[in-house]
């Protein structure tokens, strides 16, 4: 798999929260700052994909998640 490398600036609070919890899950972190990352994107990308669709789900009365629960439960 090809990596590629991407420095950031991290200010103390962050760094000190990232170091935190590197060490309580024992994952070094860089692996904790990719998750982090890959879990930002998706949920990202599903917000994107949120709003394309909330006009053609208002439009069929679905204007809530409880909206969308109650039809598939």
């Amino acid at each position: 798999m090809k990596t590629a490398t991407l420095s950031i600036r991290l200010d103390a609070d962050l760094d000190r929260l990232l170091g935190k919890a590197s060490k309580q899950i024992g994952r070094s972190r860089s692996e904790v700052a990719r998750e982090a990352l890959r879990r930002q994107l998706r949920l990202t990308q599903f917000e994107a994909i949120r709003r394309r669709m909330m006009p053609f789900a208002e439009a069929r009365g679905f204007l809530t998640d409880e909206d969308v629960f109650s039809q598939v439960s």
